[in-house]
């Protein structure tokens, strides 16, 4: 149901824009935006709130396995700081690179076979320097506001990424390069002095991160891992 909501939010958000579109550029209230409408590029800083977590994929060994019933994951609570650097290109297009400092914290729970649940878990708290670029489409303003929506990729490294450390023999290790694509929309308010827009976005893993290790059993029952991170930011852009 939480996918779902997602994906009727951004479909909500398309059909906004169409109507939107065919509003008059000059419809009263705009005085902000033709202000903010001249520049060429401007700069900004975000912030935000991540929910991340992976998708896991069984081998063939987790039908073998006659120790691990389950495996699943659990979203972790984080937050984004960033930069935002925007140049325009044209009325209702944008490029837009963001680089990001973001801390995410995601689980991997084992359930085991026995008459007591025997439940352990492999807890990952990363802090990530994201790279993403998005190209966005705007609506036309009305009354100095406008829709956007959003589309693009990342690069992501961690920076605390254990996988190279002494005990990582004996753990699920985690690659500390990702690779996602993203999607999402937001709104943008235009003030004497900023813009303020909020966004929720969501991005999809599309290489696998996990580290294969013969030697663990929580490692050989998986075939990949994917990251999935729901995010809500909030640009100040001037």
């Amino acid at each position: 149901m939480r996918h779902l909501f997602r994906w009727q939010s951004l479909a909500l958000a398309f059909l906004f824009l169409l109507p939107v579109q065919q509003a008059e550029a000059q419809a009263p209230g705009n005085y902000n935006f033709f202000e903010f409408q001249q520049k060429p590029y401007y700069f900004g800083i975000t912030l935000g709130y991540n929910s991340s977590r992976f998708k896991p994929f069984n081998s063939d060994q987790f039908l073998q396995s006659d120790s691990i019933r389950v495996v699943e994951s659990a979203s972790g609570p984080g937050f984004n700081l960033g930069i935002v650097t925007n140049l325009k290109m044209g009325d209702n297009f944008d490029f837009r690179f963001l680089p990001t400092l973001s801390f995410a914290e995601r689980t991997i729970t084992y359930s085991r076979f026995g008459r007591r649940s025997n439940l352990s878990e492999r807890r990952v708290e990363s802090v990530l320097v994201e790279m993403p670029f998005h190209l966005r489409y705007k609506s036309a303003p009305y009354k100095d506001m406008r829709l956007f929506v959003i589309a693009g990729v990342k690069y992501a490294f961690d920076v605390a990424s254990d996988s190279q450390t002494r005990q990582a023999e004996t753990l699920v290790r985690i690659a500390p390069n990702e690779f996602a694509l993203e999607y999402g929309a937001g709104v943008q308010f235009f003030f004497p002095f900023f813009i303020f827009s909020p966004e929720i976005k969501m991005s999809h893993g599309i290489g696998n991160t996990l580290i294969y290790n013969d030697n663990i059993e929580e490692s050989t029952v998986l075939e990949k891992l994917l990251s999935r991170t729901f995010t809500i930011s909030f640009h100040f852009e001037g």
